[in-house]
């Protein structure tokens, strides 16, 4: 996702706490909500496994091995694009849509998704 597309969801997920904007199918919203976390779930496992990337080593003691292991790291880590930015720029977007869902769910039904989750699960589970 490209910063264009966080500042969308940044935006939609302030309009939504500001009421100005909702899904208006309970159906969709639950179910997309929970597809944000299922999403999150999977990004922060991907943010966890970037701290290997961190570590970089075994191009020998020459200059051009310093440097590139420097170019590496900075893709890893600490920059704008680097690999863990871009994650964690993931990870809030998917925040936001998920907030947006949350709100719409809980506009519809009054029901907080995390409450409608557990109930569904717990329905799931007598059946």
């Amino acid at each position: 996702m490209s910063e264009g597309n966080a500042a969308t969801w940044r935006n939609l997920a302030g309009q939504a706490r500001a009421g100005e904007l909702y899904l208006d199918d309970e159906n969709a919203a639950y179910l997309c909500a929970k597809a944000c976390d299922e999403r999150l779930a999977e990004l922060n496992r991907i943010l966890s496994s970037t701290q290997g990337v961190q570590n970089i080593s075994g191009f020998g003691d020459f200059t051009m091995a310093a440097a590139l292991s420097k170019k590496f790291l900075k893709q890893a880590t600490g920059e704008s694009n680097s690999i863990d930015q871009v994650i964690r720029e993931h990870i809030e977007t998917v925040q936001n849509m998920r907030e947006v869902m949350a709100i719409s769910f809980k506009r519809i039904t009054g029901q907080d998704v995390e409450n409608a989750t557990q109930f569904a699960n717990t329905t799931e589970q007598v059946r």
